[in-house]
């Protein structure tokens, strides 16, 4: 569904929630059915999920918690660049066990499980192939994805002075526009490590699992473990790398 409506901006139909922050019908539509699927084989769990109407208030207390973003990275969606995906997770008690990611316009799967590995399948390989993290270990040879604050902008003085010292510190740094992927990318080893400072549960839960499996850290700038709640991440493909970057941006 999403790459048959890439380029929707054309089409009239995208609402403003925010400050560069777009909703499209094609979110809707692909959070509906999610929805429905869920509602269907799951009727007493719990859902979290990015758009308008899917409990945002619920306390999903102990139980299975399904967190969903339909459409991570809506700006390069309405502008038909292809670094979008789906992202879908199921929490229980807080921890995610259980996530996938979908990019459709690159034919792209990435999923996992608790204690079951993470998963690959695309043009890259046909069949599922078992992810892992890269070896990189020394900062001046890692590859570092971000992102930026663009929806809060009195956000941005402190970040460019982190994305000064990783610049200077490492072999480059990309943006490509999506959390969900960008984690996918450090559990692939396309990436080396990632951070950014303002993120929601529905764009991290699904990368974060395949992270954990692939054999990644993630934690918050100060060091403390991930959870559910929003706010700023740093990811990398092992802890010598993670305290290395961790040096460059915690506590700012």
């Amino acid at each position: 569904m999403h790459a048959h409506h890439l380029g929707a901006s054309q089409t009239g139909s995208v609402t403003t929630k925010g400050r560069s922050d777009f909703v499209s019908a094609v979110d809707l539509e692909a959070q509906a059915e999610i929805e429905a699927l869920v509602r269907a084989r799951h009727p007493d769990h719990a859902l979290l999920a990015e758009e308008e109407g899917l409990g945002h208030d619920q306390d999903p207390g102990e139980g299975p918690l399904w967190v969903i973003d339909p459409l991570d990275g809506t700006t390069n969606f309405l502008h038909g660049h292809p670094f979008f995906a789906s992202s879908v997770a199921v929490a229980v008690a807080g921890r995610v066990v259980a996530g996938a990611v979908t990019a459709a316009a690159t034919g792209e799967r990435w999923w996992a499980r608790q204690g079951g590995g993470a998963w690959y399948q695309g043009p890259r390989a046909p069949a599922p192939v078992p992810l892992r993290v890269s070896t990189c270990g020394e900062l001046a040879g890692a590859l570092i994805g971000t992102g930026f604050p663009f929806k809060r902008l009195e956000a941005l003085p402190p970040y460019l002075v982190q994305f000064d010292r990783v610049l200077r510190a490492t072999s480059g740094i990309r943006r490509a526009g999506a959390a969900a992927l960008d984690l996918c990318f450090v559990a692939a080893g396309r990436l080396d490590a990632f951070w950014e400072l303002h993120l929601a549960p529905w764009d991290i839960a699904a990368g974060l699992i395949l992270l954990e499996e692939a054999g990644g850290v993630a934690v918050r700038p100060d060091g403390r473990p991930l959870d559910l709640r929003p706010g700023a991440v740093v990811a990398a493909n092992g802890r010598p790398l993670l305290d290395g970057l961790l040096g460059l941006v915690g506590g700012d």
